[in-house]
């Protein structure tokens, strides 16, 4: 299989803050309580899971989301991780809470879905 280039490489075109490398994804895994990181392509599985993320971002401030393209031999940090190695279809979203994995989907996601992935998952507590 033949790598591309970083001129070759197809860049996500979303709203979202970009990962390049590995060690950015770990970075910013450790450095925020709430992350959602969407590893995918600009495609038609994908583009749509990108798109409720901007919309999400405004409501869920407390959460960090973030994309990474999928063919970047980088995003092998990604598709290494257990919760998505049995995953076929893309994109990979992956839902960190304190560092770990806390949920983990494949493929296209409707807005209610990933709402409720949200509020379960990452929901924000109130100190009182």
């Amino acid at each position: 299989m033949q790598q591309l280039s970083n001129e070759d490489r197809v860049m996500l075109y979303t709203n979202l803050k970009h990962l390049e490398n590995a060690a950015e994804f770990r970075q910013v895994v450790i450095d925020y309580e709430h992350v959602v990181v969407i590893c995918g392509r600009m495609g038609p599985m994908c583009i749509p899971v990108y798109r409720i993320a901007e919309e999400l971002e405004k409501e869920y401030s407390h959460v960090k989301f973030f994309d990474m393209e999928f063919d970047n031999p980088e995003s092998k940090v990604i598709q290494s991780i257990p919760e998505v190695m049995g995953f076929a279809g893309i994109p990979f979203t992956i839902y960190y809470r304190n560092g770990l994995v806390v949920k983990a989907t494949s493929g296209i996601q409707s807005k209610e879905q990933i709402i409720t992935i949200l509020e379960h998952e990452l929901a924000q507590t109130v100190s009182i």
